[in-house]
């Protein structure tokens, strides 16, 4: 259920080496944007937005779940901006009335890195943001930051940022030792009662999680934990239906394999 619309702006100029807008509340979270500049391939700043929610709160993951708003980014009035690529730390799953979703509670920092036009002009952001708070309700918000990022040295980045960054899912073949693998993925089951089984390699099969994205507005049903899994080698069942599988053949899926100690993301094409 979504009630309400709540639009706010702010603005500010950076001339620190990390800066930040100040807070502003809406609703049940706080948001601000913050950034620095930054030297990462051909980016060149690193900006994040920061949403701390109250307690019971929640927002969304880019793929919501069974329910839920992901969030928009639309850079529409920017200056020199060449590309501003979205990054979404690790969600977790999360129950609800109507299903379960995908998403984060607490604080979540999203890392957004900056490539500009012309490396030796500023860069002038402005970020539309529409995105859902959520607790019995969800209530749609949207919020528009306006950033001024100069060029110059890069700096160190600020904790927030660092930690933020360290908490994306890293692709399979950049993996760290303690961040899940995936062991398969095929299509089992029966011709009228397809399912999707995925299989990876945990550090701690406890906290072991997968999700499921699919191109062209196709939704795969949330992945459940199949019974007989051991402690590091967890698998994970999504039921399809016949006509969904049809839809889903040929098409490469991004499956996140997430727990405690990292998280994974990899491209799988479907037979």
């Amino acid at each position: 259920m979504a009630v309400g619309l709540a639009t706010f702006a702010h603005g500010v100029k950076a001339d620190q080496e990390n800066q930040a807008t100040p807070w502003v509340e809406i609703h049940a979270a706080r948001v601000r944007l913050v950034g620095t500049r930054w030297k990462a391939g051909e980016a060149h700043y690193l900006v994040g937005l920061e949403v701390a929610l109250d307690d019971g709160w929640k927002t969304y993951w880019r793929m919501p779940g069974d329910s839920g708003v992901p969030p928009t980014f639309e850079w529409t009035g920017s200056t020199n901006l060449e590309k501003a690529n979205v990054l979404y730390p690790a969600p977790v799953r999360m129950k609800e009335a109507g299903g379960e979703a995908i998403g984060y509670k607490g604080t979540v920092l999203f890392p957004i890195a900056i490539t500009p036009k012309d490396t030796d002009a500023p860069v002038g952001l402005k970020l539309s943001l529409e995105f859902g708070i959520c607790r019995d309700i969800c209530i749609p918000a949207t919020q528009t930051f306006t950033l001024e990022l100069l060029p110059g040295k890069a700096g160190t980045l600020a904790p927030s940022l660092a930690g933020a960054l360290d908490r994306v899912p890293r692709r399979h073949h950049g993996r760290r030792m303690n961040d899940p693998e995936l062991k398969r993925a095929r299509v089992a089951g029966s011709d009228s009662a397809p399912v999707l089984e995925i299989e990876g390699l945990y550090k701690n099969g406890a906290k072991a999680d997968v999700f499921v994205e699919a191109p062209d507005g196709l939704y795969v049903p949330m992945a459940k934990r199949a019974p007989g899994s051991r402690s590091d080698a967890v698998r994970f069942v999504s039921e399809l239906s016949p006509s969904l599988l049809q839809d889903l053949k040929g098409k490469t899926l991004t499956l996140t394999l997430v727990d405690e100690g990292g998280a994974t993301e990899t491209r799988w094409t479907v037979p």
